[in-house]
């Protein structure tokens, strides 16, 4: 009874619902591309959580070793929400404590809208000289990139490294658009498509970011929303 008394403890604190349902069958860590790195294993994880240790969970290495790829809750014969428990773990954490990258492109995202403070002035530079090389490179004359068009049937985001980083990646969606006539638009304010909150365990940040994406899609009333990441 009283192992039961401390699972039950575990779980109301860490959210995580019933954990001890796993019996480290370790299908999960036959599935895990993280399996063995700093000697990860999500059945080990998931153990330290049914033994009651959180400062230990909350303090290690481990919860940000894990992709949350959801392989894992896939393979598991028991339903045990792994990807689940590691996110909620890693809400626990003193937001200071955060792996750097994670942290900083949340704080980016909340000040200037993207994970990497890519000023709007640069960003629509840059969409619009990506928009005319690919006009170019495809024959398209009349091909404009639709910036901040109201009432457009799709409304995408975009992944905040292309712009300056990968911006070939944004002309295959394009190429599609074109293709079947559809009528889509980006906005400029707000654009990020990718929600680092949801992986640092940031669910008042996580909020924000939805939120905005909700904002543009009805100041540009637009009627779809595509997340092309």
């Amino acid at each position: 009874m009283k192992t039961a008394t401390i699972n039950q403890d575990v779980t109301d604190r860490l959210e995580i619902g019933d954990v001890t349902a796993c019996y480290t069958c370790a299908t999960c860590s036959g599935r895990c591309p993280a399996t063995g790195i700093d000697g990860f294993d999500p059945r080990k994880l998931v153990r330290m959580a049914v033994l009651g240790m959180k400062d230990e969970l909350v303090e290690a290495r481990w919860p940000w070793i894990c992709t949350m790829c959801g392989r894992c809750e896939y393979a598991c014969p028991m339903d045990v929400k792994i990807g689940s428990l590691v996110r909620n773990i890693r809400s626990l954490r003193d937001r200071d404590k955060v792996p750097g990258t994670l942290h900083k492109g949340v704080e980016a995202a909340l000040k200037t809208g993207n994970n990497f403070s890519i000023p709007k002035d640069d960003f629509i530079f840059v969409m619009n000289d990506v928009a005319e090389e690919f006009a170019e490179e495809e024959g398209l004359p009349d091909f404009e990139i639709p910036l901040d068009k109201t009432g457009a049937n799709i409304l995408c985001t975009v992944h905040g490294k292309l712009p300056f980083g990968q911006t070939d990646d944004l002309k295959w969606w394009w190429k599609i658009f074109y293709a079947a006539g559809e009528s889509w638009t980006v906005p400029s304010d707000n654009w990020e498509g990718v929600n680092w909150a949801l992986y640092t365990g940031d669910d008042a940040a996580m909020r924000t970011m939805v939120g905005r994406i909700v904002e543009n899609m009805e100041r540009l009333e637009a009627k779809s929303l595509l997340l092309p990441e």
